[in-house]
């Protein structure tokens, strides 16, 4: 496929809502223009990549009317990108004011062209539900364990803290009952954390009373600087 291959049926589209269209009008891919109105400019690319966008962000000097055509996803173009970063992109684009077709050129559906969304001004909602878990997980994370764009080491998060007190504690006092854990190691949620036991790295002994799996033996290894740098930083607290 060609980018060529986009400009026909993105024409016939236009000059079906009453446009008259030309292509490679100074540097525009598309241009359309019907009656007064402001013109329509179409930035033509195979699939969605950075030259495009900023193609398009550049086009605002001369219209507001702006898109990003690209050929729609196919057996013979799966664009893994696109379907994985569907959402993303229409997010992406509205928050810049462009609009976003897609040009389906199998044999089944020669020229389609889909609108997903039209150039306006956007102003995403806030979600205050969001912000105020980013703030709560910002002010209960001790310290700052975790090194940024890091996507090999399981991130450190205020919840796996307190997991990993819970586990150091029990293994430093075997069988420890729930009560101790929860005076000792001040996990308010101590009691939800052995009873979830989302990572798998502890056993009940009996009643109230709890050991380490063989996964949290395991732990105890694997996050070994982590549970070190806790107890640096609760001895530091407390002198």
């Amino acid at each position: 496929m060609l980018e060529t291959d986009l400009y026909l049926p993105i024409k016939r589209f236009l000059e079906d809502q009453g446009y008259e269209v030309k292509s490679e009008i100074k540097s525009c891919d598309v241009v359309a223009v019907r009656n007064d109105e402001s013109p329509v400019i179409v930035e033509l690319k195979k699939s969605f990549t950075l030259p495009l966008l900023l193609q398009g962000v550049d086009r605002f000097a001369i219209s507001d009317q702006v898109y990003l055509a690209v050929a729609a996803p196919s057996r013979e173009n799966p664009a893994k990108f696109w379907k994985k970063n569907y959402r993303s992109l229409i997010k992406l684009c509205r928050r810049l004011g462009l609009g976003l077709l897609t040009v389906e050129t199998t044999r089944g559906a020669q020229g389609f062209v889909e609108v997903h969304c039209d150039p306006e001004s956007y102003k995403p909602r806030k979600s205050v539900k969001r912000s105020h878990m980013l703030l709560k997980e910002f002010a209960h994370r001790a310290g700052d364990p975790n090194i940024g764009g890091s996507t090999r080491k399981p991130i450190i998060t205020a919840y796996r803290q307190d997991v990993l007190r819970c586990l150091a504690y029990v293994a430093e006092h075997q069988n420890a009952s729930l009560k101790d854990i929860k005076a000792d190691t001040k996990v308010d949620r101590a009691s939800g954390i052995f009873q979830r036991d989302v990572y798998g790295w502890f056993m009940r002994v009996s009643r109230g009373c709890y050991g380490l799996s063989p996964k949290g033996i395991i732990a105890l290894e694997t996050f070994s600087d982590e549970i070190q740098g806790l107890q640096a930083l609760q001895k530091a607290s407390e002198d």
